[in-house]
């Protein structure tokens, strides 16, 4: 039995699973980083959907965090633009948003996307997607 606290545990919960995080926000970017980091996840961040698609092919994420409302490329287009990818086509992909309608919802199920966090979304909240979706993607 050991003595030490859960929090050990966490910083190595997703060790060896590379995440993607594109959102506009600096806020959101660091601190969606910051906390997948602390649970030993490899983060890399893009402002938008053309920074993420010219990274994407070179990280090759096991799972990627979308904002949908970005500017050039939204998060729709740029999911379905993931997904239609042969070599993308499994990799998790959990929209972002501020808009919770069932039609925004699924509107990113048409594109592609596995899931749908709205933001802001809480630490469990991530965590929780992570937990179901990272190791989908990540080889065994």
């Amino acid at each position: 039995m050991s003595d030490a606290p859960a929090e050990a545990d966490s910083a190595t919960e997703f060790q060896g699973v590379k995440v993607m995080v594109i959102d506009d926000s600096k806020t959101i970017r660091r601190t969606a980083e910051s906390l997948l980091q602390k649970h030993g996840a490899a983060v890399e961040t893009a402002v938008d959907g053309f920074e993420a698609l010219s990274r994407v092919a070179d990280s090759r994420p096991d799972i990627i965090f979308i904002d949908v409302m970005m500017p050039r490329l939204d998060g729709y287009q740029t999911c379905a633009l993931i997904k239609n990818n042969k070599q993308f086509r499994e990799t998790p992909v959990i929209m972002l948003s501020s808009k919770d309608s069932v039609f925004d919802k699924a509107k990113g199920r048409v594109v592609g996307s596995e899931d749908y966090l709205t933001k802001p979304f809480t630490r469990d909240d991530l965590l929780d997607a992570m937990r179901k979706y990272a190791h989908q993607g990540a080889p065994e």
